[in-house]
């Protein structure tokens, strides 16, 4: 497992309707809800949000597919939305991308950038299986902790508080062994990299314990 980011987005939100302050890697931006929905509309709602970064990745994908066939297609659009219906009891969200040009283009080109654009990421996302996994971290003081230790570093394991994100093991397995009953050798890789890996467990069932 990889996570496309190095660093989350983080997102926070206080007491002020529904202003949320968002961190990504080169800045902060706020997204907030429509006067409509109670809100200040202070920044992008997170329908908007979604729909921008659809309409991006297309362009942006468009673009260098454009380029790298030396086209002469000066500027591209697109507009989305979308609309939810029920379907024999479920409700099936559906996503309207419009591409159009403000320069002729031929026919053959643009029909080719049709099918380039159902191929960009943000698409393939949106049109396969997609999980959302929810995790939060719990008091830890009660819970049962064993402890994995050597001259340098500490690591605490709670496994009541774990709810199995699997980054641990995933992202650093030749320090966290699932499969093994002493599943935590902290032999295995140097102090730092063990406590940079435990401050990633979404759970607080891994912690580290100052020596």
């Amino acid at each position: 497992m990889k996570y496309k980011f190095e660093k989350p987005v983080n997102a926070a939100i206080g007491t002020g309707k529904y202003q949320c302050s968002i961190s990504w890697r080169n800045g902060d931006f706020t997204a907030d809800e429509p006067v409509s929905q109670g809100g200040q509309d202070s920044g992008p709602d997170p329908y908007t949000l979604l729909l921008s970064s659809l309409a991006s990745c297309t362009l942006i994908t468009l673009r260098m597919y454009i380029d790298r066939k030396g086209w002469e297609i000066p500027e591209i659009r697109v507009n989305t939305n979308l609309y939810s219906e029920i379907k024999e009891g479920s409700i099936v969200t559906v996503i309207d991308r419009d591409l159009y040009f403000p320069q002729s283009v031929p026919d053959d080109q643009k029909l080719r950038l049709q099918e380039i654009a159902k191929a960009c990421p943000i698409s393939k996302i949106l049109e396969n299986q997609v999980t959302v996994r929810t995790f939060m971290q719990r008091d830890p003081e009660t819970a049962k902790k064993i402890v994995y230790e050597n001259a340098d570093i500490a690591v605490i394991w709670r496994p009541e508080l774990c709810q199995h994100a699997t980054r641990c093991w995933k992202e650093l397995p030749r320090v966290f062994r699932p499969k093994e009953k002493k599943w935590v050798d902290v032999e295995g890789a140097p102090a730092a990299q063990i406590a940079e890996q435990v401050h990633r467990c979404p759970s607080g069932a891994l912690a580290i314990e100052k020596k």
